[in-house]
């Protein structure tokens, strides 16, 4: 009688996965007690870093080594503690790359919204939906800065593909639901030919106003202050950008903001379209799909899309030649034309 091996089945992913929650939070002690600042500086030991922090010896000899295990931190022979590589840029909250308010933004909105993901998913609607102009303008009025480090660096591939350095003539973009003003921020800094509209909430607009005056760009923005679906776009505008926002207006209201978007741009235009791609069969990759529960949580119709969905609505709406650009976000920026 023959055997067949198989692989034992253990239950230690479903361990790993209940402490899932314990990560972001240490991360967010960590944070709010600027150990990753005073460990940049140079290594320490635990009383060291008491002294700077005022926290206990206890709890940081805890967390310290928790941020160890989990790479965050080093430790040397003589007990000293230090940052990794990845740490040191993305941590340390005085760097321009420091993505903390990201750790904040799970803490306090989105962990508190999963708690009753049961009820949402039986009721198919969620407790508070931030793509309303109420909750959501407070929601991301605190947020869009905090995406500002995610983004930017996205901007900068954009800007190379389209040729902006190289403008010879005046560059009109279009950036649609703006928030921190990232996208038209890094596409003004390559090239003084570069003007932005701005469109978004009155309360956002706010904080992009607030953004571009930072970057002494703000005399080459126009603010267009309202809702995508009644807010004026105006017309010939040489590229439009939707940076993440077509996950929250779900296909519906998506696919007539890509045809409103289509009326906005001067021939031979281009849309750039930033998502949380799917595959098309919808089995990965896992950090789309755990999105797409996040919109079920947090909007009214909301949901994440695959390229060839995303294609066909552009498509749809009169745009041609779809096609994906590799990017350092996290998936390809999605990007096609107005015919000429």
């Amino acid at each position: 009688m023959s055997t067949t091996s198989q692989t034992e089945v253990t239950p230690q992913r479903i361990m790993q996965l209940a402490w899932g929650y314990a990560a972001p939070l240490m991360l967010e002690a960590a944070i709010k007690l600027k150990v990753f600042d005073v460990l940049d500086k140079s290594p320490q030991t635990v009383d060291e870093v008491v002294a700077q922090t005022g926290a206990s010896q206890r709890g940081l000899r805890a967390l310290l080594n928790a941020l160890v295990g989990l790479q965050f931190l080093n430790r040397d022979a003589n007990g000293r503690y230090g940052t990794t590589a990845e740490s040191s840029q993305f941590l340390v909250t005085t760097k321009p790359t420091f993505y903390g308010g990201l750790i904040r933004h799970t803490s306090t909105d989105l962990i508190p919204a999963w708690l009753g993901l049961t009820e949402t998913v039986t009721t198919g609607k969620p407790n508070k939906s931030v793509n309303q102009q109420g909750d959501g303008s407070i929601f991301f009025q605190q947020f869009v800065t905090d995406l500002f480090p995610i983004s930017y660096p996205v901007t900068q591939v954009l800007a190379g593909t389209l040729g902006i350095e190289k403008a010879s003539q005046p560059v009109r973009i279009l950036d649609l639901a703006a928030g921190s003003g990232v996208w038209g921020i890094g596409l003004a800094q390559r090239s003084p030919q570069v003007t932005v509209t701005a469109v978004d909430w009155p309360q956002v607009l706010e904080v992009t106003r607030q953004m571009a005056t930072r970057f002494g760009l703000v005399d080459r923005f126009q603010f267009v202050a309202g809702d995508l679906a009644t807010a004026d776009f105006g017309q010939g505008h040489n590229v439009a950008i939707l940076g993440h926002i077509l996950h929250s207006e779900g296909e519906a209201n998506g696919r007539e903001l890509l045809k409103k978007t289509f009326n906005a741009l001067a021939p031979g235009g281009t849309i750039a379209i930033a998502e949380f791609l799917v595959d098309e069969d919808r089995r990965g990759p896992a950090m789309s799909l755990i999105f797409a529960v996040n919109m079920l949580v947090a909007t009214d119709k909301g949901d994440t899309f695959s390229f060839q969905e995303i294609s066909g609505w552009l498509r749809e709406a009169g745009f041609e030649n779809p096609r994906a650009l590799e990017s350092p976000g996290p998936s390809p920026l999605v990007l096609a034309n107005k015919p000429k």
